[in-house]
């Protein structure tokens, strides 16, 4: 239990060690990662890790998952292939937030898309940002034909009510998200419908969550599919 913190992680890390782990699977955040991968390091193990922030992985350290920056060119590359040629962003303000930004601005600039605003804001402060934002996607003088907002499912519903309440229409402005909307709080709302996002074919993790489901009677968090193979990949070495 790393107990969601960089110390919790180091401390982890150390008694699995101490113990005579000879590999440590996890932790999920990047700062964690960086503590229990430190400790891991100066011992001779590696670290398999769960963060989407590719700036972690490092000599020993290595990280299994779906990292954003690949979701940010699919879905952008997606835009432009489907005639879309100005874009304006709402970027949450966190370590994931400044990974898509990077991403998104060398994306957009790669396919040739117009970056018209990018618009941060703080966690449940989106309104502020959209309405300095309200003359670029709505309104018959939009300067923006695509709105990328690479928002979680528990926060979007705040922001596509701020969205609504400047008129925003995304028939007309089309939303753009990553793999976070792949979830069915994040299009309950009418801001976002008919909107595009990158995200894994989910197939694969359908009938893991089905075996799972069978044996534990629950369903699983997406990222018990990642520490599954990440101990497939443990005994597999191990063989």
């Amino acid at each position: 239990d790393d107990r969601g913190t960089p110390d919790g992680a180091r401390e982890a890390a150390s008694e699995a060690l101490a113990e005579g782990a000879e590999i440590i699977l996890g932790p999920l955040f990047a700062g964690s990662v960086q503590a229990a991968g430190a400790v891991a390091r100066q011992a001779g193990r590696p670290v398999i890790a769960f963060s989407t922030d590719a700036s972690v992985a490092t000599r020993g350290v290595y990280l299994m998952g779906f990292l954003p920056q690949s979701e940010v060119d699919r879905i952008i590359d997606y835009a432009a292939q489907q005639g879309r040629r100005s874009v304006a962003a709402l970027i949450p303000q966190s370590v994931y937030g400044n990974v898509v930004e990077a991403q998104f601005t060398e994306a957009a600039a790669r396919k040739g898309l117009r970056v018209v605003a990018v618009e941060r804001y703080a966690a449940g402060q989106a309104a502020a940002s959209v309405q300095r934002l309200s003359g670029v996607i709505s309104g018959p003088a939009a300067q923006a034909d695509a709105l990328f907002v690479p928002e979680s499912p528990e926060a979007v519903g705040a922001l596509g009510t701020a969205l609504q309440s400047i008129g925003f229409d995304p028939r007309r402005v089309k939303p753009l998200g990553t793999a976070v909307w792949k979830d069915a709080r994040a299009y309950r709302g009418a801001a976002l419908q008919g909107g595009w996002f990158a995200a894994p074919d989910t197939t694969g993790y359908e009938a893991f969550a089905g075996r799972y489901r069978a044996r534990f009677q629950s369903d699983p968090v997406r990222v018990a599919s990642l520490a599954y193979d990440a101990v497939s990949l443990a005994a597999a070495l191990n063989r």
